[in-house]
Order: C-alpha cells, then structure tokens, then sequence
C-alpha cells in the first residue's frame, strides 16, 4: 500500500479538549489559591510602586474568602476560610467597593487594624492618640521622562512644580518626601506635598473584621479617607473588610516605563532594570528610631 492511500492518523478532540480545560483549571487554581500578577495602573502608593510595575501577589498569607478567587459568581460574602492577621506595612489588594463603575482593583497599604482608633491630623495618622512618626527624607527622585499616561496625562503630572533637569538633559521630579514609621517597626517612604481635604479624618474605631488602607501617595490616592462611590467619591469609603482583600503584595517582577506598547520590539528599552525583584515587605525599623533606613532600596 502507498503512503498516499495510508489514512492519517485521526486527532481525539475529545481528549484535546479535556486537556486544555485541566490546564486552564490548573491556571485558575494557582491564580486563586497561591499567587497571581498584578499590574500597577495608577500612582497612588509612588515612591513605592510605579506605573508599570508588575509583580506577584500571594493569596494565602490572610487565609482565602470570595476575592481571592479568579471569578465571583456568587458575589460578595463575608466567608474567610484559615483566616489570619493582617500587618500593620502590609501593601494589599483589594476589591474596589460596591458600585465603583470601574472593576480595576485597588492596592493600598495597611495602615489600621481591627480595632485601632485612627484619625488623619494635617497629614499625619493618629492611631490610639499617637501620632504615627513622620521624618522628612531627602526628596525622591522620579523619573520625568518616558512617562506612562494615567487618564490622558503622565501619571506623575501632579510633581510638576518639582521638576529638576540635569546637566545631561535628564528631568526628575523630586517632591517632598517623609519616611513613616507604624507601631510594629513598618517603615516606609511617603509622598505629602499638598494640603487638601484628604489631609484630616475625624478619628474612628476600626470595626472587628476590618482594616483601614491608605496609599503612600497621600494626595494623590483614592483610599479609607475617600468616600466609595455610592457616596459620590471614587475611594474606599472608610474600613475595608478583609474579607474584601484577595492578597499581599510580594515582588516586583520587573517593570516598563512608557516607552512600551505592543510592539515587543519596544519591551527592552522601557525595561527599568533596578526595579526587578524588589521586595515589597516593609523594612522595620526595630530599633524604634523612626528616621532609620534600615533595608532601603534606592527606586
């Protein structure tokens, strides 16, 4: 018999099709149970985190409940199975609240714990009648060129009157910049240039169950402080449930300033190499001296 009269070999589309639906339950299951990527798409927690940033986000450090799965069928739910404490430092992710037209989640820092007492006092949180410790640090330096674009303008337009450019042409923002330091030894930087209404909090008692999240770009960060969008604002209304949080921020994997776009052609240049692998735990400051820098990483 001729090769041209052998009949070819007949593909199982069945088991094709079982294969690759494993593969995407296996893809699911990781991305719910043990760590998916996360892209930076805003500036609210700069100096820390950048637009284009990517990095990893573990779902098991607080136990898992409803948001740490990759689809919500059943909605929002109060369930938490292993449930652990969170960390005063801790940067999270977090579901955006009921209502918000936008379905992009929001990652904050842990600044208040179950029932803490916190207010915000001319920038500065008070947690228990303490003031939280500010120390001014010498001003970060922010890259100015090859920005990425947040809602049609460069997402670090709002340092404009800080822009220094040097002998070789390079322009960076240097805005003022304080390093905080929580009561359990968390230190890390912050940006506080303006004064507006975000600026005070009438003092609250976070409820059992809840954690009360800020970015570390305080002007600029839709957070605790902001009302939710059922009130008209486009923050997260007061104490988060933790229920609401699907995890911790980890690593950054590696991160691209706005010269990229699809081309991959593009991906090299816009590679910000001292950003990869930067841990995103806080340094802390076991020593109880709030100006100590301890564990920093120069971004």
């Amino acid at each position: 018999m001729s090769d041209e009269n052998k009949s070819a070999p007949r593909i199982n589309w069945l088991a094709e099709l079982r294969g690759l639906a494993f593969m995407l339950l296996g893809v699911l299951a990781f991305h719910s149970f043990l760590a998916k990527p996360f892209y930076i798409p805003s500036a609210s927690m700069v100096p820390n985190l950048l637009v284009g940033d990517r990095l990893v986000v573990s779902k098991y450090p607080y136990g898992w409940n409803w948001s740490s799965l990759s689809f919500h069928p059943l909605g929002r739910a109060s369930w938490r199975i292993a449930p652990a404490t969170l960390e005063y430092g801790d940067i999270v992710v977090v579901m955006p609240p009921e209502g918000t037209p936008s379905q992009t989640d929001y990652i904050k820092r842990v600044v208040g714990l179950p029932g803490d007492r916190i207010a915000v006092v001319d920038g500065q949180i008070v947690l228990n009648g303490v003031p939280v410790p500010q120390a001014v640090e010498p001003p970060m330096r922010l890259a100015a060129d090859n920005q990425n674009i947040c809602e049609g303008s460069p997402c670090l337009d709002a340092f404009a009157n800080y822009l220094v450019r040097q002998e070789d042409g390079r322009a960076f923002y240097e805005p003022p910049t304080y390093r905080e330091t929580l009561p359990n030894g968390a230190s890390y930087r912050i940006i506080d240039h303006l004064q507006q209404y975000l600026d005070n909090y009438a003092e609250i008692t976070v409820p059992d169950g809840h954690v009360f999240l800020m970015g570390d770009n305080r002007d600029h960060s839709a957070d605790s402080r902001a009302p939710a969008a059922l009130d008209g604002g486009n923050g997260l209304g007061g104490p988060v449930p933790i229920a609401d949080i699907s995890g911790r921020a980890e690593f950054i994997t590696f991160s691209l300033d706005g010269r990229a776009s699809l081309n991959p052609l593009t991906w090299w240049p816009a590679l910000r190499p001292d950003r990869a692998w930067t841990s995103l735990r806080p340094a802390l400051n076991v020593s109880g001296n709030d100006s100590g820098t301890a564990g920093e990483v120069e971004q």
